[in-house]
């Protein structure tokens, strides 16, 4: 378990990752720059793109801006960025990766998602990130919305085992039986939407926490993710909420009161079925 903002947890190939980060879904590229500069003067060291964000240019001024105002250097930074891989061949995965560090002005990405499995879409592009991996232009290669079969196919063929599978997960969608399995293959599980797009923060179990912590709602789930060592992307454009989305160390649920949101399971989502989303 990560016991600060800037803890880091090792993947199966030896990389490390912070436990928290910052994402950028649906900020518009204009506006991503600043606040990736102030996600880094706040502390955040992982920042999370993708591809179909259409932000990648603006993540990569706020880089650059921010490890100027901070005085870090390149590599004390985490940087994800994921491909849309609706159906592509192996040389378009390359092309799609070589875009993506052209809009973020990198010379390397710590990590690369192949964002969507598709129906059973992903064969070629795995064995493009594997080829990227080896080439040393990415220090770690993973998956995003990969259900069991979907893992468990990726298995059958893959070289590299994925270090990460970033999936949709917050009290309403616990995705136990997904996390067992990743566990038992030593793939890390990172959790997108950790507050359900803020639905989850209206629970009355939630609240109720809340008040006895002297915490916010967010506060609560975040510190639910955290204590079952649950990676975290969390978006915020605002600076105060940056800060409050950290401020989860200072305190500690009860097993009683871990249950009680684990309970609120109703295998919800708020995005996409992986299992019928094909792009």
């Amino acid at each position: 378990m990560i016991h600060s903002l800037t803890d880091y947890v090792r993947f199966n190939n030896g990389t490390e990752i912070p436990g928290l980060g910052l994402g950028v879904f649906q900020i518009p590229d204009e506006d991503t720059a600043e606040v990736v500069k102030k996600g880094i003067i706040n502390g955040y060291r992982l920042i999370d793109t993708a591809q179909i964000y259409g932000n990648e240019v603006g993540t990569g001024i706020g880089i650059k801006e921010g490890l100027a105002a901070t005085g870090l250097s390149r590599e004390e930074l985490f940087i994800t960025s994921k491909v849309w891989n609706n159906h592509l061949t192996y040389d378009e995965t390359i092309n799609a990766f070589e875009e993506t560090l052209e809009r973020l002005a990198l010379d390397y990405l710590d990590l690369y998602l192949i964002h969507w499995p598709g129906k059973n879409a992903y064969k070629e592009a795995w064995k493009a990130l594997e080829d990227l991996y080896a080439a040393g232009k990415i220090k770690a290669i993973g998956v995003s919305n990969f259900e069991i079969h979907h893992l468990e196919d990726l298995l059958s063929f893959a070289k590299v085992v994925p270090v990460v599978n970033q999936v949709e997960l917050h009290p309403k969608l616990t995705q136990q039986a997904l996390r067992d399995f990743c566990e038992e293959h030593e793939i890390k599980v990172q959790a997108w939407s950790p507050l359900m797009q803020g639905k989850i923060l209206t629970e009355p179990v939630v609240k109720e926490t809340a008040e006895k912590h002297q915490k916010t709602p967010a506060q609560i789930v975040l510190r639910w993710d955290i204590q079952q060592d649950i990676l975290l992307v969390v978006k915020s454009v605002h600076e105060q909420r940056m800060q409050s989305n950290a401020d989860i160390f200072d305190f500690e649920l009860a097993p009683a009161e871990m249950a009680r949101l684990s309970n609120l399971n109703e295998a919800l989502r708020s995005g996409p079925d992986p299992d019928v989303f094909d792009f």
